[in-house]
């Protein structure tokens, strides 16, 4: 009964760790933006690893995405780029929000000023 338990309690989302965007680099690039972010995520294998990241509006409309098609386990925290992302003009903020595979997306994003 012991063991029902404790897999119980393992399984809560209170246990859960979501990937934490770290710092973020932005460029502008003629009419398209590249984004350099960097992510920390207690990655653990293929069963759970960040998975992905996404670039959205103020309003949280995605403008651009990047998979993150294995885990990373071994190298943390870890930069990757998404290039070629078209910001609306007169946009002046964007949003970076991360995903694990396991928790989906994060529910805080980091704010990233355009100027």
């Amino acid at each position: 009964m012991r063991y029902l338990i404790l897999c119980a309690l393992l399984a809560s989302p209170a246990f859960a760790d979501t990937p934490v965007i770290e710092q973020v680099v932005a460029r502008s690039s003629g009419d398209t933006w590249q984004f350099d972010v960097t992510i920390r995520h207690p990655d653990t294998g293929w069963d759970h690893y960040a998975d992905g990241w996404r670039v959205l509006d103020m309003q949280g409309n995605e403008l651009g995405m990047r998979v993150l098609h294995h885990p990373h386990e071994n190298e943390q925290p870890f930069t990757r780029s998404l290039s070629g992302v078209t910001v609306p003009e007169g946009l002046t903020q964007v949003q970076i929000q991360a995903r694990c595979s396991v928790d989906g997306w994060n529910d805080s994003t980091a704010v990233v000023d355009l100027n």
